[in-house]
Parts: C-alpha cells; sequence; structure tokens
C-alpha cells in the first residue's frame, strides 16, 4: 500500500473512530475517568478541592476528553490494588490544551471533587452485573477515560448504596 493509500485509510479509520465517539458521547450522562491512587488519589482531590485532569496519552481516552463539558459529571475510578468507582467529580473548565506538555495533541479539564460514595463499586462487582457487559470499563481496561451512560450511571449509584 502506498503512502497516499495508508493515510486516506488512516483517515477513514480515523472520521469512523470520531463518529462512534461523538454518538457515545451524546448517549452519555457522565463520564468515567481512571487515576493509580498512588499518583492522586480521590482524598488527594478532595485535599486539594480541584486539580486539573492530564496525563491522558491514548487517543481513544483523548478523543473522550475533547468531548467533556463543563458541567459534565465524572466518576472517579481507582486503578491499582482497588479497581473501583470511589467518588465523584465536575468539571469546572476544559478541554484546553495541556499547559504542562510538548504534545500538542495534550488536553486537560479541570475537575472539583463532589462526593465520596458511601462505598466503593469494584470492578469484581461490575463485571458481575450483565448490564455493564458491553461497557468500555469491562471491554477496554487500559482505557482510562470513557463515557457513562445514564443507566450505567444509576446503576452504579444504587450499588454504591446498596452494596
Amino acid at each position: 500500500m502506498g503512502k497516499f493509500a495508508v493515510k486516506v485509510r488512516y483517515a477513514m479509520v480515523s472520521d469512523c473512530v470520531e463518529a462512534v465517539v461523538a454518538k457515545s458521547a451524546k448517549a452519555k450522562d457522565g463520564w468515567l475517568f481512571k487515576e493509580e491512587p498512588s499518583h492522586y488519589s480521590y482524598a488527594d482531590l478532595e485535599k486539594d478541592g480541584q486539580t486539573l485532569w492530564d496525563g491522558v496519552d491514548n487517543s481513544l481516552a483523548r478523543i473522550h476528553l475533547r468531548a467533556v463539558k463543563t458541567g459534565d459529571r465524572v466518576l472517579y475510578y481507582e486503578t491499582g490494588d482497588e479497581k473501583a468507582v470511589v467518588g465523584e467529580m465536575v468539571v469546572t473548565e476544559g478541554p484546553m490544551a495541556d499547559p504542562g506538555s510538548d504534545d500538542p495533541k495534550a488536553v486537560v479539564v479541570k475537575v472539583k471533587a463532589v462526593k465520596r460514595w458511601p462505598k466503593a463499586v469494584t470492578l469484581a462487582q461490575i463485571k458481575q452485573e450483565p448490564a455493564f457487559a458491553d461497557w468500555a470499563l469491562v471491554k477496554n481496561s487500559r482505557l482510562s477515560v470513557m463515557p457513562v451512560s445514564a443507566e450505567l450511571w444509576k446503576r452504579l449509584e444504587a450499588m454504591a448504596i446498596d452494596g
């Protein structure tokens, strides 16, 4: 395949990915952001009040992050040993170019803590529920930013209360 054909094919795939992401982003009630708690935990966010959400390198995660709007609700998911949704945030600014990166594609949003959930909802619990089978958290474990539908959000909130 020649260089031109590769560029055209890449552009077509890229357009398809963005169309799928745009469709899924419209059908969302919020977002889920992942972070390693040894790097920046929900407790750190509670202490700081707000932070710039940066360090997103995956292309699809960046596409999702660019679709985030001020006022959007975000679930805070701690990776590492716990692997659980532990709290809720809200987007206060964004998306914008990452001021701390030389990468022109790097993007950040500003978030603030809203509330810690009564009980963490673990990945093991999520995987036991058939309603979550097609969700990116279950199907694409490496993705750090993903949309959350209203239905899944409500189910997660119920699990955080009921256990």
